[in-house]
């Protein structure tokens, strides 16, 4: 059964996307078999990836019941299996108001998860019932956040999210911890935010992860282009702290034990 694992933040802009991919990304490269499932509805891991889901089958459809999972699944040669998404899933929330709706995720990647050793789930900038999905059917969460000071208030509200989902939902829920994107180490503003961070995931039984990511014209250029970052340029300062962030993960164990 792969190991899932939920990229959330309900503030946009932090590197959710960014970090779904490079992680991915680095994992493939590892030689791990990696799903992603692009859960926003703005579509940009799936453009990033050069895959084009209007009109064909996409995380919509498999949500909705109209496709089965593993049909909705795009294969790329570049860049790791990815269920991409479109606009329709903005719809979902109005659509569906019944009772279990949070668990139509969960269901969808139960049918294929043992095709995987990790799925991982980008998710859109907002609390919504897309974001539930995704903590619903999770085993761990990474919370990508900017150094500044509104990406740290906004990580409350996001903490009592994953409370209730673990109250309610998903018990076994874990948040692995906080991740800092585009991090100046040199700057006294960015290590003041790095240990008020420090205390936050105290309180949310969790750490800041020792891997910062490093600000990256380059990573930029390769979504852009529509191009896998390990080819587009691998010697990069970005794509190093993501397979240090992968090989943290994998020291802790943290994507091994189930």
């Amino acid at each position: 059964m792969a190991k899932t694992i939920c990229i959330t933040n309900q503030k946009g802009g932090v590197g959710k996307t960014t970090t779904t991919g490079c992680l991915a990304a680095c994992l493939k490269q590892k030689g791990f078999k990696v799903l992603c499932i692009d859960l926003d509805p703005q579509g940009n891991l799936s453009f990033s990836c050069g895959v084009n889901s209007e009109g064909s089958a996409s995380i919509y459809e498999v949500l909705t019941g109209e496709c089965k999972t593993n049909f909705a699944v795009r294969p790329t040669t570049s860049f790791f299996d990815i269920i991409p998404s479109n606009l329709l899933l903005s719809g979902i929330e109005i659509e569906y108001t019944g009772s279990g709706r949070e668990y139509l995720l969960k269901n969808a990647l139960s049918i294929i998860s043992d095709r995987y050793d990790y799925i991982l789930i980008d998710t859109p900038p907002a609390l919504s019932i897309l974001t539930v999905n995704a903590l619903a059917a999770c085993d761990i969460v990474i919370i990508p956040m900017l150094a500044d000071i509104f990406s740290l208030q906004g990580i409350a509200k996001l903490a009592d999210t994953i409370a209730r989902v673990r109250a309610y939902v998903n018990p076994d829920i874990k948040v692995e911890g906080i991740l800092l994107t585009k991090y100046n180490p040199r700057t006294i503003l960015s290590k003041e935010i790095k240990a008020t961070t420090a205390m936050v995931a105290s309180e949310m039984k969790t750490k800041v992860f020792k891997t910062t990511i490093r600000t990256s014209v380059v990573l930029m250029e390769a979504q852009a282009n529509q191009e896998s970052i390990l080819k587009y340029q691998s010697k990069n300062t970005a794509i190093e702290d993501y397979m240090n962030l992968a090989d943290e993960l994998l020291e802790n164990r943290s994507l091994i034990d189930q």
